[in-house]
């Protein structure tokens, strides 16, 4: 179904060019600040709002990581196991969605995420060493059996959320396996990126994904994701832990504050 006017088609390509800056950024697809966004301000139905981001978040993936590689900050080991492991549950997660009521499942997230959130501002306040200075070296490789767990968990909830898991991907990266922040959020957005296909086929198959609302969505968001990854090349690992932290917050509250509407 094709937008409505000229009005709807500007909000779709404000709100892509946003995501996509913020997914370059932050290391993830984009489906948890693109979900409520159309909901609210592109008038877009609550299914194909929670299903149409999903394919942005594969283009997202593949403009950001360009910025990425180049810097060589992805990390090939974590990117195959997360996939290997992810596909499986994200394909299971967005099939058993229809038999799920998304709702406490989205505010439980939500508040998971906050959590997360918090725990980057806390060097802030406390003296204790960020994870840009406590974190292994780009060539390390994390315990397999971490990096599965953290693979089939997200997956299974990015199905059920309609979601590429780049919000939980990029934080547990870095507090979990203990990646440099940079090297974390870029992995994150590859494997959200690549979680998003599976996703973005079974919603396709179940009627969820609007083309048109698509197309719109990445041509703004293509060019602003590698734009947004440029820019955390840039920053300083602890500017962008902060941040990340700032935002994993502000998209959690506003995520409970939309499930609760």
């Amino acid at each position: 179904m094709a937008p409505h006017g000229f009005h709807q088609v500007v909000i779709l390509f404000l709100i892509g060019i946003i995501v996509g800056f913020l997914s370059g950024l932050l290391g993830k697809g984009g489906s948890a600040i693109a979900t409520p966004a159309l909901q609210v301000f592109g008038g877009i139905a609550p299914y194909i709002a929670l299903a149409s981001p999903l394919p942005m978040s594969l283009t997202n993936a593949v403009s950001g990581s360009i910025a990425y590689y180049k810097e060589r900050l992805l990390h090939k080991q974590v990117i195959l196991l997360t996939l290997y492991w992810g596909v499986p549950g994200t394909i299971l997660g967005s099939y058993i969605s229809k038999f799920v009521g998304g709702k406490m499942l989205m505010i439980f997230t939500a508040i998971f995420v906050c959590v997360l959130g918090i725990s980057f501002l806390i060097p802030m306040f406390v003296k204790i060493p960020s994870m840009a200075t406590t974190s292994l070296e780009l060539t390390d490789n994390p315990p397999v059996w971490k990096t599965v767990t953290i693979a089939l968990s997200v997956g299974l909830l990015s199905g059920l959320l309609a979601n590429g898991g780049g919000v939980l991907f990029a934080p547990l990266f870095i507090r979990w396996l203990k990646m440099p922040t940079k090297q974390a959020m870029a992995t994150s957005l590859i494997v959200a990126g690549g979680l998003a296909l599976p996703g973005t086929l079974v919603h396709w198959w179940l009627g969820h994904i609007d083309w048109w609302v698509v197309l719109i969505l990445s041509v703004g968001s293509i060019p602003s994701a590698y734009l947004g990854a440029k820019a955390a090349i840039k920053m300083k690992s602890q500017t962008l832990e902060i941040i990340f932290g700032t935002m994993l917050i502000i998209f959690g509250l506003y995520d409970i504050y939309f499930s609760l509407k």
